[in-house]
């Protein structure tokens, strides 16, 4: 139908341009197209005039138009069932893909009988599942009420047994016997029978004890007169009350005794002077052998190395953490070791830092020990350490400041560093800094 009407479409516009062509042509005149002189304009048919090949211009274009939008319409529809047939193999190729999995996985399984019998097994196992778990939960309420009667009974058992010792330490200085812990009616019976039978023996020994009272009685009128006698022997009057006279009496010879005492005490200190004076005159006859022209220099050297060494040794110990003291023999030179045993080494085997920090305890001390050895009043107001500390770690250099700033926290003597660290020159209150350019050199104050 597309192809009819393009053709009438075009035929009635070829019909159209040529009567157009032949309105404005007279004999003789040259043809617009081919250029030739027309001899004889042919009559314009009666059926192909203008308007009716307008007209059927029209209506071939409308057929046309009609046409493709059928065509159109047509191959939206073939498009969509394109579509749908590509939709609907996809979905046949996923559903033989799971037809095929479910035969894969149904190739061993049982038939359907069989399986009505398990799933009626099934059904009998949850049915007797129900009813085990119906009665599990009543052994469990059960169990429960038990419980709670189980705890009431041995409440109302522990009444009991405290009952029972109360009535038993009431009874304690009777002596009751030993009963069983775990059977309260046998306790209660042994207590009971025994309680029956001392109540018996009390009773049948009532007539004894008071025989027994009578006779105790007859003792003390014995010992009355007695001690009567004893206090006449002893030279004390007689008096209506012998025990008030036998108090005295034993008052008077503890303060005898304290007497004696005191004297016992006061010849023991005296021999311990004795011993005392024994022991000085013994240091003075050494001390005579040790002031001869001969002696006296040599042993008064070494007295003052002994202090200067043992107060050396406490600095060093609080410099180097309680690990070493400082020792000399023979003018040599000793570090004892406690984190080695308490190993004795030559103080050449210490380390740069450790070997400043023995120099520095020899230094403080004979600071501390100045105005002692000196023959004067002579004292050292004042000690410069100049460098050294560059060989120390941060541990033993945090010390070793530390160590100086107490020695300075004193007010008895001024410290002075020289010192290119500066971590320890930080920590000098007051500091005098050397600044020197490519001219000259100047000192400024810094700090407090």
């Amino acid at each position: 139908d597309l192809a009819a009407a393009f053709r009438a479409h075009e035929q009635a516009k070829a019909t159209d341009q040529a009567v157009a062509l032949r309105v404005p042509l007279q004999d003789g005149a040259t043809c617009p197209v081919c250029e030739q002189t027309v001899t004889r304009v042919p009559a314009v048919p009666t059926d192909s005039a203008v308007p009716a090949a307008v007209a059927a211009g029209k209506a071939a274009r409308a057929a046309s138009d009609a046409a493709k939008a059928a065509v159109d319409a047509r191959d939206s529809a073939a498009r969509d069932r394109e579509r749908e047939l590509v939709a609907a193999r996809l979905r046949q190729e996923q559903l033989d893909a799971r037809m095929a999995a479910l035969h894969a996985q149904l190739a061993d399984a049982a038939e359907p009988e069989e399986l009505h019998r398990a799933l009626a097994e099934h059904g009998r196992l949850r049915q007797e599942l129900t009813e085990s778990a119906t009665a599990v939960r009543a052994g469990r309420e059960a169990a429960r009420r038990a419980r709670a009667a189980v705890d009431a009974a041995q409440e109302r058992l522990r009444t009991a047994w405290r009952s029972f010792d109360a009535t038993r330490d009431g009874l304690a200085r009777l002596g009751p016997p030993v009963t069983d812990r775990e059977d309260l009616a046998a306790a209660w019976a042994a207590l009971t029978d025994w309680a029956t039978a001392e109540v018996a023996r009390q009773r049948a020994e009532r007539a004894d004890r008071v025989a027994a009272v009578t006779a105790a009685e007859a003792q003390v009128t014995a010992v009355e007169e007695r001690v009567g006698g004893l206090l006449e022997a002893a030279g004390v009057p007689a008096t209506d009350d012998p025990v008030r006279a036998a108090a005295v009496a034993l008052e008077r010879a503890e303060a005898e005794l304290r007497e004696l005492t005191r004297r016992r005490e006061q010849a023991g200190e005296l021999r311990e002077q004795r011993a005392t004076y024994e022991r000085e005159a013994q240091v003075a006859r050494a001390l005579a052998g040790h002031l001869r022209a001969n002696n006296f220099e040599r042993w008064l050297l070494a007295e003052a190395l002994d202090l200067l060494v043992d107060g050396a040794s406490t600095i060093l110990r609080e410099l180097s953490g309680d690990q070493y003291d400082l020792v000399h023999d023979k003018g040599e030179f000793f570090v004892v070791d406690h984190h080695d045993a308490g190993l004795r080494r030559g103080v050449r085997t210490l380390s740069g830092g450790e070997t400043f920090q023995a120099s520095l305890a020899l230094a403080l001390a004979l600071a501390e020990q100045l105005a002692g050895m000196s023959t004067t009043a002579a004292s050292l107001e004042s000690i410069v350490l100049d460098e050294g500390f560059g060989t120390l770690d941060t541990a033993t250099l945090d010390t070793v400041a530390a160590t100086l700033e107490n020695l300075a926290a004193r007010g008895d003597r001024m410290v002075g560093v020289v010192t290119h660290v500066p971590a320890l020159a930080e920590r000098i209150p007051v500091r005098f800094e050397v600044r020197k350019d490519a001219q000259s050199a100047r000192v400024e104050r810094t700090g407090r």
